[in-house]
């Protein structure tokens, strides 16, 4: 009880002092009994005024506690019913027991005792067994902040509409910047008069003029290739629903050439400054193109990035002018370097090695020391003749290094070549992207993500068949001293064979120019075929998946590995490739354990189906015909059922993301 509402009693050192009186006084009365009387009278008179002071005090206080207590409860019984804040108590089988006055705002019914707690919110009697302190939920048209007091079985509920709606209202008018590119413009208005072009860009600019009216965006053009968009994010996620349709608008739009002109969106948004929306908007633009364009890119503050479109194979755009700039940059690099360190990725295939020895050979044709770092202990089994071939070569075979050699040879001085991937959690040896600051990326897969931080020189090129094809084109540009071994030549060209499964898929014409190249220099087909042989074993594995495959949807294969049945990333990418020639399959997907602990999944399809963004959802990546990822801490089982839901999203959404 607070010290004020204490029934008052005369203080202790009061009587204290009164006691000290006493005791003189009696010494005054034995010395001096006339002072003593006086004394005597005037104490009696002290302490009878200071008893009816401190009696009065207690009646008021009484009396003022008495009409506290009364207003107290008053108040409470008032703020009870009558204040602003929805109050239930709750029984134990979640039956609404009591609920004050300021509830009924919020139903349509005369009163909710009696009901279930479900008439508020189908969810929250379990968010209750959760031991959730506070949850929101939505009753009609009010949006309500609940806090829980499981242990009272009480709830307390406010009104918070309004601020919802004020947030939201912010929310929706912030401003997003967007920067839009013409893919292939430059390709197709090649070699056009003024007429056609002029025609060309009058046909874009009405599609896109309109596309921007109907939806309240602001457009302009600053180049004859480049727009610049402001909108809202209400507009954004309006956009988003419809799943980008200016982009099919535009691929319609067929030119004389019978090429489809395709647009790429680079769109920045978050609660920052212009500037910065500037920069994502560029950011995301670049992504969107490194990924193959004909596709939207939006990245937010926080640098999670969301992608729409990417439905068409990527076209060939690449020019010899490109090859022969990079070939020179890489040339410089590489003369600048103390010496030269190649790495793949995990588990790595033909092509990953292919060009590794490709990149050797940059190198050497620049009279630089270099090395391939190859894990002994991760070689998969499609691959493994490869290997074995090219450790009967003992001066080739010298160049290949283990990862903890690699990391004691490495200097800050060292040019590190990154070949077939761009994710730093790939790669063969992670902490060698640490140990130097010159690191170049040359891959041909679309650009995910996660990517190598501040790389000296980057050359991706997603409408390349494979990264040996890239390689290949960059040695013919460089010193004329180079030459290519038969064994060389005949690993470049086995990585190309292998990635575009003998020029069947991803395959332009620029793919049989390298291969041309390589044919020149002595590449061995029969050799290659004796790499891509397999052992009887593995095909009888291999057809143990296929067996174990089912239809999901229509046209869609999904196979599934026993547990504990371990199957390499080549294995489960060649059961997928076989599901797909079979026929009615569209898509296919692979799943099984493998031996770091991981499951995989290995995706493929005829183009109708984008893989890659499916994968994507899944934390991995690849093209649209031909993506993987590898899932921790799972089971064959989950995994099989996480991919099937995204495979439904991806169908009921409409479109690919």
């Amino acid at each position: 009880m607070p010290n004020f509402l204490k029934k008052p009693t005369m203080s202790g050192h009061l009587w204290i002092i009164y006691l000290i009186s006493l005791v003189l006084l009696g010494f005054i009365w034995y010395y001096q009994w006339m002072l003593g009387l006086m004394m005597t009278l005037f104490l009696a008179a002290s302490i009878f005024y200071s008893v009816r002071t401190e009696q009065n005090m207690i009646n008021e206080t009484e009396e003022y506690i008495s009409t506290l207590s009364y207003r107290v409860k008053k108040v409470g019984e008032e703020a009870l019913l009558e204040m602003p804040i929805g109050i239930i108590l709750f029984s134990d089988d979640y039956t609404i027991e009591w609920a004050n006055p300021y509830m009924n705002r919020f139903s349509k019914e005369d009163s909710i005792v009696g009901k279930s707690l479900k008439v508020l919110s189908g969810d929250i009697i379990s968010q209750i067994k959760e031991d959730r302190n506070e949850v929101w939920i939505t009753v009609d048209d009010y949006r309500l902040q609940t806090i829980i007091k499981r242990k009272e079985r009480l709830l307390y509920l406010f009104d918070r509409t309004k601020q919802t709606e004020i947030h939201n209202l912010y929310q929706n008018e912030q401003t997003v910047l967007s920067i839009i590119f013409l893919d292939n413009y430059e390709e197709i208005t090649q070699g056009m008069d003024d007429t056609a072009k002029s025609h060309i860009n009058s046909q874009v600019t009405s599609i896109l003029n309109k596309w921007a009216g109907d939806y309240g965006i602001y457009l302009k053009r600053t180049s004859q290739e480049r727009f610049m968009a402001v909108m809202t994010q209400e507009i954004l996620s309006t956009l988003e629903r419809s799943k980008f349709e200016i982009l099919d608008d535009v691929r319609e739009l067929i030119t004389d050439q019978n090429v489809p002109l395709t647009l790429s969106f680079g769109i920045g948004v978050g609660p920052v400054s212009l500037p910065e929306l500037g920069e994502l908007a560029q950011s995301s633009l670049d992504l969107a193109l490194g990924r193959g364009g004909d596709q939207v890119a939006i990245k937010d503050d926080t640098g999670k990035v969301r992608f729409y479109g990417g439905k068409t194979n990527p076209m060939e755009k690449r020019t010899r002018v490109r090859a022969r700039v990079i070939s020179h940059a890489m040339k410089e690099l590489v003369q600048d370097s103390e010496k030269v360190i190649i790495m793949g990725h995990k588990s790595p295939d033909m092509d990953a090695i292919g060009a590794s020895i490709g990149i050797l050979k940059i190198a050497q044709a620049n009279e630089k020391e270099a090395a391939i770092v190859l894990d002994p202990d991760d070689i998969d089994t499609g691959v493994q003749r490869m290997i074995e071939e090219v450790e009967k070569d003992d001066e080739l075979w010298s160049y290949f290094i283990t990862p903890e050699d690699a990391l004691e040879m490495v200097t800050n001085e060292s040019l590190l070549v990154v070949v077939d991937t761009h994710k730093p959690s790939l790669v063969m040896e992670e902490k060698l992207l640490t140990k130097t600051e010159h690191v170049v990326v040359i891959d041909h897969h679309r650009r995910a993500e996660e990517f190598i931080s501040d790389p000296t020189l980057v050359y991706m090129e997603p409408y390349a068949s494979s990264t040996a094809e890239l390689v290949t084109e960059l040695l013919e540009y460089q010193p004329k001293k180079l030459k290519l071994s038969m064994l060389e030549s005949t690993a470049l060209l086995a990585g190309i064979i292998v990635d575009t499964k003998s020029f069947t898929l991803r395959t332009g014409s620029r793919t049989f120019d390298a291969a041309s190249y390589l044919r020149a220099k002595g590449a061995d087909t029969v050799l290659v075929q004796k790499f891509m042989k397999e052992d009887l074993d593995v095909y009888v594995r291999r057809s143990r998946l296929i067996e174990r495959s089912t239809i999901y949807r229509d046209g869609i294969a999904i196979s599934a590995a026993d547990k504990g049945d371990i199957f390499g990333p080549v294995v489960i990418a060649q059961a997928a490739d076989t599901l797909l020639t079979m026929s009615g399959i569209v898509a296919s997907f692979v799943i099984s354990e493998r031996k770091d602990g991981r499951v995989g999944i290995s995706a493929r399809s005829l183009g109708d189906i984008n893989v890659q963004v499916i994968m994507e959802r899944m934390n991995g990546g690849g093209h649209l015909t031909n993506a993987a990822t590898q899932l921790e801490d799972t089971t064959i089982e989950d995994a099989r059922a996480l991919l099937q839901d995204i495979i439904d999203e991806y169908f009921e959404g409409g479109d690919s993301e």
